[in-house]
């Protein structure tokens, strides 16, 4: 037979400890060895032993009894102060806290009267994002049953909900081991309104809302990006509740990929690839841009692939200072897949001209002359 702990031992706590000593005791090594939340490989068994241990203690007599023959009774006998079970009171130890983070119960919350919130997403090219837009888009919304006034009831008329007795919520008490958890939760019956149709509304099917074709106009700021969220405040569900707040609708602005930039901010980034001749002899390069007025890059003469030109203030408008920000412009040189014979030949004429072999030399010696320093 296995020797059971001492209880005091399990409860860490001392012989002279108060009430107050043991309930903190209890409250805290419970909350550390529930299993529903206790990541301890012995956490149930402990959880057990705990239980038993404060269910003795708790109790004068039981705690007299045990303090004066331990776990065995005044003849020898096994301690029977824990025979039928548990009499704790969790709710008085933890209220509704500790229990509605495992179980889903708790407290009674108030009613929820805001209907919920809708998110459309709407996309955007540069050109709008860059001077800033007037937008309209034509969707199907939920509205207010105008027949039932939103209440889902024909000619408005409901009855008490015989489940909750008009009170939204009802009282659900589960065994949890030893213990009775009570918890309060939305009727389902009546989605926490209180109240059931008496007969369903034809027009909305007791929905209490329709769909209907809606134009909503908005503002596109300046700069904004992609994930920016305009507020349509009033513009979502309808509350299921008598005179509750309807929800707002949020466009969620997308901004589309451009065909040569990318974003960076307020900067705008991309890749010009380029021949060798206009890298060495240098060229002026002019494409559409986003504001209308065209872009001029030019290359100067002598550059390499890999450097970047910065062209001032052409990119886009910062949405908070309005300042515009720059276009970089990333210098790369594009090789030829395939080269006739005369370009074959040309290139020959030109790497004989230059002198590769000087040119490799002039390098090692830089890097050299670069070491020493």
């Amino acid at each position: 037979m296995v020797e059971k702990r001492d209880y005091y031992e399990i409860l860490d706590v001392q012989r002279n400890a108060t009430d107050k000593d043991l309930k903190n005791s209890f409250r805290r090594l419970a909350r550390k060895y529930h299993p529903d939340r206790s990541t301890e490989e012995d956490a149930e068994s402990k959880f057990k032993e705990i239980q038993e241990a404060y269910a003795v203690l708790s109790d004068p007599q039981k705690r007299a009894q045990y303090d004066r023959f331990g776990h065995s009774g005044p003849s020898g006998s096994p301690f029977s102060g824990f025979e039928g079970g548990f009499n704790i009171n969790l709710e008085d130890l933890f209220g509704g806290d500790f229990f509605s983070s495992i179980f889903g119960g708790g407290r009674r919350r108030s009613r929820q009267r805001r209907g919920s919130d809708i998110l459309v997403r709407h996309s955007v090219e540069y050109t709008d994002v860059y001077h800033g837009s007037q937008e309209e888009i034509t969707i199907d919304l939920p509205q207010s049953c105008g027949s039932c006034d939103g209440t889902g009831a024909k000619n408005g008329e409901l009855d008490t909900c015989n489940t909750c007795r008009g009170q939204g919520q009802i009282q659900v008490r589960e065994q949890i081991g030893p213990f009775v958890q009570s918890s309060v939760r939305t009727c389902s019956d009546c989605g926490g309104v209180g109240s059931t149709p008496i007969e369903s509304c034809d027009d909305c099917n007791g929905q209490g809302s329709m769909l209907e074709s809606t134009t909503l106009r908005f503002h596109v700021p300046k700069g904004a990006e992609s994930g920016t969220r305009l507020r349509m405040k009033g513009k979502g569900e309808p509350s299921s509740f008598p005179n509750g707040e309807t929800g707002d609708l949020y466009i969620e602005i997308e901004v589309e990929a451009h065909p040569w930039f990318e974003r960076n901010g307020s900067d705008l980034i991309m890749s010009l690839p380029l021949g060798y001749a206009d890298l060495v002899l240098g060229t002026t390069i002019e494409l559409d841009h986003i504001d209308g007025k065209g872009l001029e890059i030019k290359v100067p003469p002598h550059s390499n692939s890999g450097e970047t030109l910065t062209i001032r203030q052409r990119g886009l408008p910062h949405p908070r200072t309005g300042r515009n920000g720059d276009v970089v412009v990333l210098l790369k040189l594009h090789m030829p897949k395939k080269l006739s014979k005369d370009a074959k030949k040309s290139l020959n004429i030109i790497r004989n001209e230059l002198g590769p072999e000087d040119i490799i030399q002039r390098v090692l010696e830089d890097s050299e002359e670069r070491r020493r320093i």
